[in-house]
């Protein structure tokens, strides 16, 4: 098969498209013909050599957090696909390729209503952001904020806390292009971080009270302004550390107003547990997207073959949804 392989660490200019042996399916596993795969911030940092795939080192380095195309084989093991189903779900590396192999237990059957494109755009962010509201135990009529409301998981996240209802969804993003289209998928208060002090404009839109819960992709240049921004038993969950990992705090902060912050990944976790988020996903989030009540936004498409094109231009942070790759 060819696939998009990361010869060494470095620029966009180290990714290869070329031939590599297929992967092998094992008895609970699907063979799937990709049709799409997306990009995801986890893949400049791997091509980078920052983050490798877990588990053993592959012969070939390929990157790729999700993917979406037909069952070609079945395990002997497996249970509820067949050759010809159109599957979408997350893995651990190996997406810019035109086989994949993965358990059965994380593909989720793509709505009629999707393309391949949008159904290879959906796994990695609506499973991360869904399963992220989750662990902050969102409840209808809380306040919302979500960072970098433009990104994919934001696009996401913020459509999610709307149908978990959340009272007033509130978003960041660096220009005003940005928030508006997030205002059309359900933003209510849309702050320009170049312009504004979040924490002031939430406070201000929530009469000092805070939000309930913040969805954080920045980290350490955030995170007191985050502690400002949170309620009285507010809970923050950091799913990235695009602004930095070293944050010095005064932890009377914690205490006095009884906050929960909790970390979370991924890519990493066991196959259980991925397979349960995927499964939340498919029953909380997926009708919605089939309904169209929940949109899958792309910013650009380009074929695999120029996914060092497409690595250069996720790197200038202009996109607002996904990128996405399609096999040829």
């Amino acid at each position: 098969m060819k696939a998009v392989v990361i010869t060494r660490p470095g620029g966009p200019e180290v990714l290869e498209y070329r031939e590599v042996p297929d992967p092998v399916a094992g008895p609970e596993d699907l063979l799937i013909r990709v049709r799409a795969t997306a990009l995801n911030r986890a893949d400049l940092l791997q091509r980078m050599g920052g983050y490798p795939q877990p588990g053993p080192k592959p012969a070939f380095e390929i990157p790729g957090l999700e993917y979406a195309g037909e069952v070609i084989a079945v395990g002997e093991r497996v249970e509820g696909f067949a050759v010809g189903d159109r599957v979408m779900g997350l893995l651990a590396g190996g997406g810019y390729a035109e086989l994949v192999a993965t358990h059965y237990r994380l593909a989720v059957k793509v709505p009629d209503v999707l393309s391949w494109e949008e159904a290879g755009a959906t796994p990695e962010v609506f499973i991360t952001a869904h399963d992220a509201l989750l662990q902050c135990g969102l409840a209808a009529g809380e306040r919302v904020l979500i960072h970098a409301a433009g990104s994919g998981v934001g696009v996401a996240a913020t459509q999610i806390a709307k149908v978990m209802g959340a009272s007033l969804v509130a978003g960041t993003a660096g220009s005003a292009e940005k928030l508006a289209r997030a205002a059309e998928l359900g933003l209510d208060l849309g702050i320009n971080y170049r312009e504004q002090d979040f924490a002031e404009e939430v406070l201000r839109a929530t009469e000092g009270k805070g939000v309930d819960v913040i969805l954080d992709v920045i980290g350490a240049e955030y995170w007191e302004r985050n502690l400002r921004a949170l309620a009285v038993k507010g809970r923050m969950v950091v799913v990235g550390l695009m602004g930095g990992t070293g944050a010095s705090t005064n932890l009377g902060v914690l205490l006095q107003k009884r906050l929960q912050v909790r970390g979370t990944t991924l890519r990493a976790r066991p196959m259980e547990e991925k397979a349960a988020a995927t499964r939340a996903f498919e029953k909380s989030v997926l009708p919605h997207i089939a309904s169209g009540r929940v949109k899958v936004v792309i910013d650009r498409v380009y074929a695999l073959r120029d996914a060092a094109e497409a690595h250069a231009y996720m790197a200038t942070n202009a996109n607002f949804g996904k990128i996405v790759l399609v096999a040829e």
